[in-house]
């Protein structure tokens, strides 16, 4: 009976195929939005096997060449082990200048001291926010915990020009500073810096305006957070895995994201644990040298020949 009144009713028929084309157009257009909001996996990184410090054996992530494509970030190391001989070597006085490093410790123990005077253990669930800004000289040794194991990250942040030759500072953050969030379907985030929820991170007043998270979703769970377009936006992957569109990331694998207002994953059949990162890039030159990142050579050669006359530290305590 409908064919045969439409068939009877030319314009009704021509209106109605009308809304419905208009129906379908619209939910195109809604689905092409999606898909340029949301960021897509750019590169999936691995990492490999590296000697640092006195003979730390850690998985260096990111941070062997082309650092603009990490812009603000510069590297990422995985220093977790079973083994106690892996680390224990530590990693000695040393300089830094012109970044900020960020440790976080998931288990063990991490003693470290600096010129600033500051001396402490950075224990499970803790972060130090170190931002060495004009120089420091530090040193960071890993003890691990019981059964001789550690589990932790290091994060190099840029700093920009303007704030290279800052006075350095040191925040020691601890498992009550950082706010725990529990969604309605178990997902589990501790925020280290940045916002979600409307609940905010305990570090702030960087210059980057970056968001470090520690992320856990039961398995096969959708998580999805909004991110600032034009910002770079990676996650690490620490246990289980993750669905990205066609993309399958496993533990010790890193995302970076291409631009978009929204990074999106789906967990696997174990759940997913994993940090998410995000900042502003400088869009500056970048001139490194080991421990220490300034904008020109000329400025890197004046960083170690100040080293070499002891003139390197601008502010003593």
């Amino acid at each position: 009976m409908g064919t045969l009144f439409f068939r009877g009713n030319g314009v009704l028929y021509q209106i109605c195929e009308l809304l419905r084309i208009t129906v379908l157009l619209q939910e195109s257009i809604s689905i092409k939005k999606r898909g340029h909001m949301t960021r897509t996996v750019k590169k999936i990184y691995t990492g490999q096997t590296v000697l640092e410090g006195a003979g730390v054996k850690l998985r260096r992530i990111f941070g062997f060449s082309n650092p603009e494509q990490f812009d603000p970030f510069l590297l990422l190391d995985d220093f977790s082990s079973g083994k106690r001989e892996d680390f224990i070597r530590g990693f000695p006085w040393h300089p830094h200048r012109g970044i900020e490093t960020i440790t976080y410790v998931l288990k063990g123990d991490v003693e470290h001291g600096d010129s600033l005077g500051n001396k402490g253990v950075i224990s499970s669930g803790e972060v130090q926010w170190m931002t060495a800004g004009s120089g420091i000289i530090h040193q960071e040794m890993p003890i691990g915990d019981d059964s001789g194991g550690l589990t932790g990250f290091q994060l190099w942040a840029n700093l920009p020009a303007s704030h290279k030759m800052m006075m350095p500072r040191y925040r020691s953050i601890t498992p009550e500073d950082i706010p725990v969030i529990k969604r309605d379907d178990n997902t589990v985030i501790r925020i280290v810096a940045g916002s979600i929820d409307g609940v905010h991170g305990p570090v702030d007043d960087i210059i980057i305006d970056p968001e470090y998270m520690d992320v856990s979703v039961e398995a096969e769970v959708e998580f999805t957070h909004p991110t600032h377009r034009g910002y770079t936006v990676f996650i690490y992957c620490i246990e289980g895995s993750a669905v990205i569109g066609d993309a399958l990331v496993n533990a010790g694998q890193m995302v970076l994201f291409n631009d978009g207002e929204t990074m999106s994953l789906t967990s696997g059949g174990s759940g997913v644990r994993f940090l998410l990162c995000s900042g502003k890039p400088l869009n500056e030159s970048i001139s490194w040298r080991g421990p220490i990142v300034m904008n020109t050579d000329e400025e890197i050669e004046l960083a170690f020949d100040e080293l070499r006359r002891d003139t390197f530290i601008k502010h003593k305590i």
